[in-house]
C-alpha cells in the first residue's frame, strides 16, 4: 500500500435527530397501529419507597403504596409464612418521581454480614413494629431484613431504577420472568414454610416524553461516494429507540452522552460499521402544538399557560460510518466533537476539525503502524494497525462475550447459533450489544450466518422478531418496557447474564454439543474467564500523551492475547467439529446436469454422518440441515471471495489431527508488521490576522449546529478505498497470506537439507513459469496444444519429484482450462494432483469445479467422424506396412536418390570437448542427426530439423531451448551398441584424406550410429587431436560399450579385419587386461607429437583462424527460428565476483548461498562467508552482416566475413566485438524473491505487462531473471521477442535469436592469470576471444596441463591439486612484480580443464575424485590452509543444485 493511496478511515459524518421544520412521524403507543406488532405493556414510574406491613397485627397499606399480596404464580406472597406467631408480613412499594428511585434490592442476614454502605435496612413497619422476617426469638437469634439502595441525588433524570417487584415461590414451580433479577437469598430461614425469594426489574426511569422517528439533519460529504452511497436508514440506527422530546425540570442536570455502535450489511454481504453518541439538547417550544405541550406538562391544565419551571429537551446523535471497526477511536473522536460544540467560543469552526480527521488521518499500514492524532492541545487519540490474522476482520469482542455471558451461556449460545435458533440479545449498553453479536457470528467460523442479523435493531424494525426464520437481533432493554418478548426466541440479558427460553420447548444446553470437544471448550473458557476477571478492571480511560506512548502497549497486550485465546478456543472446537470434511467433497468429473450444484451432489452427506459417533448423530443432522452448512459446502466447492479464510480453516483442521493438538497454536498474533514508528497528525492550524495577531474566537454553539459545507477544508490528497476486485490480474496466480506463510515455513525447513533445497528452488522456478503461463497461452495461436504442453510440464515435474511450495501450478492450469473450454483436461489435472498425493485446497477446488461446470463438454456420442477416423488409421497402417515391400528390389537406388546433398560450405562438424554420452546429454543439442532408417539413414541439417519440428508442433513462434528431435524415420539405437572406436578412427582418417560430408555419412551408416541412444540421449561425434584421444581413452562407458570399443581397436590393427569372431573375442580379453597407465601414457605421447606447432611453453601464437571442421558446436542454445540462420545471440551468465574476497562464485554456489527469506537479495560466498548480491550478466550480439536485416541468410557470418568461430569463455574472436554488443547486468535473485516481486507486479499492473515492452524497460530485473530460469529449465516463453527490441528494433523483427547460457563469467579480469581450460584450448589450436590471454607470463605450460590431466585420468587428483598449488606458489615467489590474483578456486580450475579436455561425462566422476583427494590432503595439510588457498570442494548443497538443474551450463 503506497503512502499516497491508502484506504480512507471514515466515509461519512452524520447528524441525526428531529428537524424542527418537520415532518414528524410519532412512535408512541397511540401512533402505532401495526396489527402484527406485539401487544404493548404500559411503562410505570420508578419505585421510590419500600415498606413492610404486618396485616396480622391490624396494619393497613399506607396511602400511595401498593401491596404485593400474590406471588408471580398467583400464590400467597406472605413473607412470614414460616413464623410460629405469624404476623402476616407483606411487602409494599410506592412509585413516584419526587425522590431518587430505588435501584437495587437485597436481603440482610444480621449477625452473618454487615450492612452495606449506602443501603437502607427495613427494620420496622410504618407503625413502629419489628419487620424481622426470621422465625427465631430471643436476643441471640438471627434476624432477616429487607434492604434497598437509592440512586444518587446527582444522577438526575434517566437514571436506572427499579420499575417492578415480585415474590417467587420456587417450590411451586415459579421462576423469575425475563428482564427480572432475583435476590439469591431465601427470606424464609426457618424450618417450616416454603422457600421465598424477591425479584425486581431494573429499567431507565424516563421523564414524560414524546417519541418520533429520527431523520437526517446534516451530513458530510454532501455527495454520495460511487463505491459506497450513504444508506437511508442510518439516522434510524443512530437513534434506535427514536427521538424523544422530554420535559425536564429547569434545574435538571444534563445526562452524559451514550455511545452506541451498529452494523449495516449490504446485499453482497459487506459490512459497514457505525459509531454514534446520543445526547440531549434544548428544543424550541414554539414548534409544539397545544396538545403536545400539555402531554409533556409544559402548559398548565387550568389556564393553559406555559410552566416556567419546565424545559423542553430533544435527543440528537452524531455518527461516523467506516469500513473498519475502530470503535474506541471513533468514540473518542465523537466525544471530542460533542464537547467542542457545547464549549466555546472557538477560533476554528467545528467543520474544520471534522474535515481534518476525515481527510488527514489515514488507515494504519505497515509503513505507519501507529498514528497519534492530536485533536487539540488537550485531546489526542492513538490509532494502531489491526492484528494481522487470516480470520475475517469484524467488530467482535470475545472479551465482552465471555465477560457478559460466562462459559456456560457462551457455549449454549454457540449451540443455538449452530442449529439456527432465534436469538434475541438485549442490554442497556448499546455498544455491548454490537460487540457480543459480532462475536456470536464470528465464533462459528468458517460457517457464515445467512439469516437476518441486526446487532442493534431500531424500534421501527421490531417486526423482524415475528419473522418465521432464524435471526440474531439485539435490542435496547427499554424495548421490554413497551412489548413482551416473543415466545419462541432465546433471550439473553447481557446486563444480568440470564438466559430465557420458552417453556413449550426443551431448553437448550451446551451439553448437547459433541461430548469431547464440548467439554474441552467449556473447560478452556472457564479458565480464560478466571483470567479475564483478574486483568480486566474498569476505569482505564486515560488519554494523556505520556500514557499513549508508554503504557498503552503494556496495558492492552495481555487483553489482545486473551482475545486471541478465546477466539482460538472456538476455532479449535469448530476444527474438531468439521474434521475430515474435505474427504467427503464430491468433485464434478462428468458433464454437469441440472442437479450438479446441489449440496447432495457436491457433498457425501451420509458418509459424513456415518464417520461421526452415534451419540452425535442428532446434533450433526441438525447442523447439516442448516443454511450455514449448505453455503459452506458451496463455498468450498466453487470460487468464493472467502477462499483465503477457508484455506486457513483447512490448515487448522490439519493441525488438530496431530497427536497433541492442544500444543499447537491455531491463531498467532502476527506483530511482524507492527513497527515502532509513530506518525503524528497535528490539529488544523488556527488562522491569523494580516498583522500576525490571533483571530478572535467567534464560533460558539447553543446546540449542535447544522454543518455548513463552505467551512469544510477540501482534501489536498483524496484518500480513497480501492474498489473491491480492482486488481487488474486474475486471482488465480495470487497466493493467500496463509499460502505465503506455509511456503515460507517450508522453505526454511528445506534450507537446512542439501537435497531438499534444490528441489525447493526448482519448485519455485516452475511456479514462476506457471504464473507466466496465461500470458504465454494468450499469445499462442493454438491455445489447446499450449495447455496440453503445460500439462506435460506438470507430469514432468512429478517425475522429477519437484517440491512445489503451493498449488498455484495446478490452479492456474485449471483456471485456463475453464477459460478456454477444456473440462476434460481439468479433470486430468485433478487426477494428477491426487496421484502426486496433493489434496486440492479450497481455492484450487473452486477453480476446478468452475472449469468443469462452466465449460462445454465434448459429446459422448460416437458419431460418424470417429468411425471415419478409425478407418483412416487402418488404411494408413496398411500403407506403411506395404511401403518396405515395394522398396526392397531397388532399395539401394532409393537410398541414393533420397539422400540429401549438403552444402560444401558446411563440412562435418565435430565436437572438441564434449563426448555427449552422459546421462545428462539428452538435453544437449547436436551438430547433426544420424538415424538408421529404411534408406540407411539420411542426414538433416539442424535447420531442417528445427523447421520440421515447428511444423509438427504448431508453435511457430515458440522459443525452445530443447534440441531438435530425431527424424521421424529414425530407429532407436542403444548406447551400448554404438561402435565408437572405429568411428573415431574412420573419422580421423577421413579428415586426414580430406574427406567430405558424404564420407562422414558413409562412416556413420557403416557403424550404424544413431542420433539417440536407449535413454533418448543424443550422441555427438568426438573431435580429433589430444582432446579426442583423452576423451576416447577416459570416457566412462558401460561394460557392453567397452567390449565393442575393444573390438573396434582390434579392427584398426593390420590384419585384424580378416579375423573371425573367435580371434576377435580373444583380442577383446587381451585388450581389457592392458594397463590403464600405459594407455594414458601412449595417448599423451601421441597427443604431444601432434602439437608440433607449440612455439612456447607458456603461450601459443595463433597465426590463422581455426579450421571450421574442428569448430565445436555451441551447446544449450535456443533459437526461436532456423538454428543456423543469421540473427541475434544472447549470452548469459550468472557467475559473479564476491565483493569481499574477489573470488568468482558460480551458479550452483550462488543457489546454495541463497536464503529462504523472500526479501533477501544476497547470497553467501562459499570462500569468505560474506554476503553479496550476485549479478546476472547478458551480452546481446548482433551476428548479422552490416546492412543485413536477417532475411535469406543461412549461416552466422561475422563482420569480417569469416565463418563463425568457436566460443571460448563464452565468446569467440570472430564474434561481434564487445563494444558493439548490448551489455546488461541486473541482480541475480532467488526464485523465492523473484516470485514475490512478480506477484506484486501482476497485482499492480496486471498480466498484460508481461507482453509489453515496458516490462523489459521498467522491470529489467524480473525480465532477465525469468528468461534465465526459463532457459535453464527449457520452458517455452515469448520473452525473447522483447529482446529483439534492444537491437535495431526496426530491423530485428525477422531476425533469429539464440540464447546461450554460460558457466564462466562473460567479463573476465584481464589482469588475472588465464584459466587452465582456456590455455588448453589455445594449445589445442582452438581460438579464444581476444589476444589478452597471450600476453600473460603465466606458469602453466603445456607439460603442466598434460601432467594435470594425466593425474586426473589416473584417479590421482590429489597430485593434480598439489601440483597446481606448488606451481602457483613457486611462480609467486619468483615474480618480480605482484602476481595477479586467482579468481577461480582450485576445484573450478581443474573441473573446467577436465571438461574441456575429456568431456562433460567426467563432471560427476571428477566431483567424487576431488572429494576423496581433499579428504586425503586434509591429512597432510590442515583444512584452514586448504581453505585459504581455495582448494576446498563445493558443498553438498551446491552439487545437488547443479545436478537438479540439468543440463549443465556451457564452459
Amino acid at each position: 500500500m503506497t503512502e499516497d493511496k491508502c484506504p480512507q478511515l471514515v466515509d461519512y459524518f452524520v447528524v441525526a435527530g428531529l428537524d424542527p421544520a418537520g415532518p414528524w412521524r410519532p412512535l408512541d403507543d397511540d401512533a402505532r397501529t401495526v396489527a402484527s406488532t406485539p401487544p404493548p405493556c404500559r411503562g410505570a414510574d420508578p419505585v421510590t419507597d419500600l415498606v413492610v406491613i404486618a396485616r396480622g397485627l391490624g396494619e393497613e397499606v399506607p396511602q400511595g403504596f401498593t401491596c404485593i399480596d400474590k406471588s408471580l404464580g398467583g400464590h400467597s406472597a406472605e413473607l412470614s409464612a414460616g413464623l410460629i406467631n405469624n404476623p402476616r408480613l407483606y411487602l409494599c412499594y410506592r412509585r413516584g418521581r419526587d425522590k431518587p428511585p430505588v435501584v437495587d434490592l437485597g436481603v440482610l442476614y444480621e449477625g452473618k454480614e454487615q450492612p452495606k454502605t449506602g443501603w437502607y435496612v427495613i427494620e420496622t413497619t410504618p407503625y413502629s413494629r419489628s419487620a424481622n422476617l426470621s422465625s427465631g426469638a430471643g436476643p441471640a437469634a438471627q434476624r432477616v431484613f429487607l434492604t434497598y439502595r437509592r440512586a444518587a441525588d446527582a444522577q438526575g433524570l434517566h437514571s436506572l431504577g427499579v420499575t417492578d417487584i415480585g415474590v417467587l415461590l420456587p417450590g411451586k414451580g415459579e421462576a423469575a420472568p425475563h428482564t427480572f433479577s432475583r435476590v439469591d437469598k431465601n427470606l424464609n430461614t426457618g424450618m417450616w414454610g416454603p422457600a421465598l425469594y424477591v425479584c425486581f426489574k431494573r429499567a431507565v426511569a424516563k421523564a414524560s416524553a414524546l417519541v418520533y422517528e429520527a431523520g437526517l439533519l446534516s451530513r458530510y460529504p454532501a455527495d454520495d461516494q460511487d463505491a459506497f452511497p450513504l444508506p437511508e436508514s442510518v439516522p434510524v440506527f443512530c437513534l434506535p429507540m427514536g427521538v424523544a422530546l422530554e420535559s425536564w425540570p429547569a434545574d435538571a442536570k444534563y445526562r452524559l452522552p451514550v455511545f452506541s455502535t451498529f452494523v449495516l450489511t449490504s446485499a453482497s454481504g459487506d459490512k459497514v460499521y457505525g459509531a454514534a453518541i446520543q445526547f440531549y439538547e434544548a428544543f424550541p417550544r414554539e414548534v409544539l402544538s397545544e396538545r403536545q405541550s400539555m402531554r409533556l406538562g409544559l402548559l398548565s391544565v387550568l389556564d393553559r399557560q406555559p410552566v416556567p419551571e419546565r424545559s423542553l429537551q430533544a435527543k440528537k446523535s452524531i455518527c461516523v460510518l467506516s469500513h473498519w471497526p475502530f470503535f474506541d477511536v471513533f468514540q473518542k473522536f465523537l466525544t471530542f466533537v460533542y464537547r467542542y460544540s457545547v464549549s466555546g467560543p472557538h477560533v476554528l469552526p467545528l467543520e474544520k476539525h471534522i474535515s481534518s480527521f476525515m481527510h488527514n488521518v489515514p488507515f494504519p499500514s505497515p509503513q505507519r503502524p501507529r498514528i497519534l492524532v492530536q485533536l487539540s492541545p488537550y485531546d489526542n487519540l492513538l490509532l494502531c494497525q489491526p492484528v494481522s490474522s487470516p480470520l475475517p476482520l469484524s467488530g467482535a469482542s470475545f472479551l465482552k462475550l465471555l465477560q457478559n455471558l460466562g462459559p456456560g451461556n457462551a457455549c449454549t449460545l454457540l449451540l443455538a447459533v449452530l442449529t439456527e435458533h432465534k436469538v434475541l440479545l438485549h442490554s442497556l449498553r448499546p455498544d455491548v450489544l454490537t460487540a457480543v453479536a459480532e462475536a456470536l457470528v464470528s465464533m462459528t467460523f468458517p460457517l457464515r450466518w445467512l439469516c437476518p442479523y441486526i446487532p442493534l435493531c431500531p424500534l421501527q424494525m421490531a417486526e423482524v422478531l415475528l419473522a418465521p426464520v432464524p435471526f440474531i437481533v439485539g435490542v435496547h432493554s427499554s424495548y421490554f418496557d413497551l412489548y413482551h418478548p416473543p415466545a419462541d426466541v432465546v433471550c439473553i440479558d447481557l446486563d444480568t447474564n440470564t438466559l430465557f427460553q420458552s417453556d413449550d420447548k426443551k431448553p437448550l444446553s451446551w451439553r448437547s454439543l459433541p461430548r469431547k470437544p464440548g467439554k474441552t471448550l467449556f473447560s478452556t473458557l472457564g479458565n480464560l474467564h478466571k483470567t479475564l476477571e483478574q486483568i480486566c478492571s474498569p476505569g482505564q480511560e486515560e488519554a494523556t500523551l505520556e500514557f499513549l506512548l508508554t503504557d498503552f502497549d503494556q496495558m492492552y497486550r495481555r487483553q489482545k492475547q486473551l482475545e486471541a485465546d478465546i477466539q482460538e478456543a472456538f476455532l479449535r472446537f469448530m476444527s474438531v467439529l468439521l474434521r475430515g470434511y474435505r474427504a467427503f467433497l464430491l468433485p464434478i468429473t462428468q458433464a454437469p446436469s441440472d442437479t450438479a450444484t446441489d449440496c447432495s451432489s457436491l457433498f457425501n452427506l451420509q458418509g459424513f454422518l456415518k464417520s461421526r459417533d452415534r451419540t452425535q448423530q442428532k446434533f450433526y443432522s441438525q447442523l447439516t440441515r442448516t443454511q450455514m452448512f449448505t453455503q459452506f459446502i458451496e463455498e468450498c466447492s466453487f470460487v468464493s471471495d472467502r477462499h483465503a479464510c477457508l484455506e486457513f480453516f483447512d490448515e487448522c483442521v490439519q493441525k488438530v489431527d496431530v497427536e497433541k493438538p492442544d500444543d499447537v497454536r491455531l491463531v498467532d498474533v502476527d506483530e511482524s508488521h507492527c513497527g515502532e514508528r509513530t506518525v503524528f497528525i497535528m490539529p488544523p492550524e488556527q488562522p491569523t490576522e494580516d498583522d500576525g495577531s490571533e483571530c478572535p474566537a467567534r464560533y460558539s454553539y447553543d446546540t449542535f449546529p447544522a454543518l455548513r459545507p463552505e467551512l469544510f477544508d477540501q482534501p489536498l490528497d483524496q484518500l480513497r478505498v480501492p474498489a473491491k476486485g480492482s486488481a487488474p490480474s486474475s486471482p488465480a496466480p495470487r497466493r493467500t497470506k496463509q499460502e505465503l506463510k506455509v511456503a515460507q515455513r517450508r522453505a526454511q525447513t528445506c534450507c537446512g537439507s542439501a537435497d531438499m533445497w534444490c528441489k525447493c528452488l526448482l519448485g519455485h522456478m516452475y511456479g514462476l513459469w506457471f504464473i507466466y503461463l496465461p500470458t504465454y497461452v494468450r499469445a499462442q495461436n493454438a491455445k489447446v496444444p499450449a495447455l496440453h504442453a503445460a500439462y506435460d510440464v506438470l507430469k514432468h515435474m512429478e517425475g522429477r519429484k519437484v517440491l512445489l511450495p503451493d498449488e498455484v501450478c495446478y490452479r492456474i492450469l485449471m483456471q485456463l482450462c475453464g477459460q478456454y473450454g477444456q473440462p476434460v483436461l481439468a479433470v486430468r489435472v485433478l487426477l494428477e494432483m491426487k496421484k502426486a498425493g496433493i489434496t486440492p485446497n479450497t481455492i484450487t477446488y473452486g477453480y476446478y469445479n468452475k472449469a468443469v461446470l462452466e465449460s462445454k463438454w465434448p459429446s459422448t456420442n460416437q458419431g460418424g467422424r470417429l468411425l471415419w477416423a478409425k478407418l483412416r488409421n487402418v488404411v494408413l497402417a496398411v500403407a506403411l506396412f506395404r511401403q518396405p515391400i515395394k522398396m526392397r528390389p531397388n532399395g539401394q537406388a532409393v537410398m541414393e536418390e533420397h539422400r540429401p546433398r549438403p552444402r560444401p560450405s558446411l563440412p562435418l562438424i565435430r565436437q572438441a570437448s564434449w563426448s555427449g554420452l552422459s546421462e545428462s546429454s539428452s538435453h544437449e543439442s547436436l551438430t547433426g542427426s544420424f538415424a538408421k532408417s529404411s534408406s540407411l539413414s539420411s542426414i538433416k541439417t539442424p535447420a531442417q530439423l528445427a523447421n520440421t519440428r515447428n511444423r509438427k508442433s504448431g508453435f511457430r513462434d515458440q522459443v525452445s531451448s530443447k534440441p531438435p528431435l530425431a527424424p521421424s524415420g529414425g530407429v532407436l539405437v542403444r548406447r551400448s551398441d554404438i561402435c565408437l572406436s572405429s568411428f573415431y578412427a574412420d573419422a580421423a582418417e577421413n579428415d586426414e584424406c580430406g574427406g567430405d560430408w558424404e564420407a562422414g555419412a558413409r562412416v556413420a551408416s557403416a557403424c550404424e550410429v544413431a542420433s539417440v541412444d536407449e535413454n533418448d540421449n543424443k550422441v555427438s561425434p568426438p573431435s580429433r587431436g589430444l582432446a579426442g584421444r583423452l576423451q576416447q581413452l577416459l570416457t566412462p562407458t558401460r561394460h557392453r560399450s567397452a567390449v565393442r570399443r575393444a573390438a573396434s581397436v582390434d579392427e584398426r590393427r593390420p590384419g585384424a579385419r580378416g579375423r573371425g569372431p573367435a580371434a576377435t573375442s580373444i583380442r577383446r580379453l587381451s585388450e581389457q587386461r592392458r594397463s590403464k597407465k600405459s594407455q594414458v601414457a601412449e595417448t599423451l605421447l601421441k597427443a604431444k607429437e601432434r602439437l608440433t606447432n607449440a612455439t612456447s611453453e607458456s603461450s601459443l601464437s595463433l597465426g590463422s583462424d581455426a579450421d571450421p571442421v574442428d569448430t565445436p558446436r555451441p551447446l544449450h542454445h535456443s533459437w526461436d527460428s532456423n538454428q543456423d540462420a543469421a540473427g541475434i545471440e544472447v549470452l548469459m551468465s550468472s557467475c559473479s565476483r564476491c565483493r569481499a574476497c574477489g573470488c568468482l562464485v558460480y551458479d550452483e554456489e550462488i543457489m546454495a548461498g541463497w536464503t529462504p527469506d523472500d526479501s533477501n537479495l544476497n547470497s553467501r560466498c562459499p570462500f569468505c562467508a560474506a554476503s553479496f548480491v550476485p549479478f546476472l550478466n547478458a551480452h546481446i550480439c548482433d551476428l548479422r552482416p552490416p546492412g543485413s536485416d536477417g532475411e535469406g541468410e543461412t549461416g552466422i557470418q561475422p563482420p569480417g566475413g569469416q565463418p563463425a568461430g568457436p566460443a571460448c569463455n563464452g565468446l569467440g574472436d570472430d564474434l561481434t566485438p564487445e563494444s558493439d554488443a548490448t551489455v546488461v547486468a541486473v541482480a541475480y535473485v532467488s526464485p523465492l524473491v523473484l516470485r514475490k516481486e512478480l506477484e506484486s507486479l501482476l497485482d499492480h499492473e496486471g498480466e498484460a505487462v508481461l507482453g509489453q515492452r515496458q516490462f523489459l524497460e521498467s522491470h529489467c530485473i524480473i525480465f532477465w531473471n525469468l528468461l534465465w530460469f526459463f532457459q535453464r529449465l527449457g520452458l517455452p516463453s515469448h520473452l525473447l521477442r522483447l529482446v529483439r527490441l534492444l537491437v535495431k528494433p526496426t530491423q530485428s523483427e525477422s531476425a533469429c535469436l539464440r540464447v546461450r547460457l554460460l558457466w564462466d563469467t562473460l567479463t573476465p579480469d584481464p589482469d588475472s592469470w588465464p584459466p587452465l581450460y582456456v590455455l588448453w584450448r589455445l594449445h589445442s589450436g582452438v581460438p579464444v576471444r581476444g589476444s589478452r590471454w597471450r600476453r600473460h607470463n603465466h606458469p602453466f605450460t603445456l607439460a603442466f596441463l598434460e601432467e594435470v590431466l594425466r593425474c586426473v585420468g589416473m584417479n590421482e587428483v590429489h597430485k593434480a591439486v598439489t601440483l597446481f598449488l606448488n606451481t602457483v606458489d613457486e611462480a609467486r615467489r619468483h615474480a618480480r612484480t605482484a602476481a595477479p590474483p586467482l579468481r577461480r578456486s582450485v576445484y573450478r580450475e581443474l573441473l573446467f580443464l577436465t571438461l574441456a579436455a575429456m568431456g562433460k561425462d567426467h563432471a560427476g566422476a571428477f566431483d567424487k575424485k576431488y572429494k576423496s583427494a581433499y579428504a586425503r590432503l586434509s591429512g597432510v595439510m590442515c583444512k584452514e590452509e586448504l581453505r585459504e588457498k581455495r582448494a576446498q570442494p563445493p558443498s553438498a548443497k551446491a552439487l545437488d543444485c547443479r545436478r537438479s538443474f540439468q543440463p549443465p551450463l556451457q564452459c
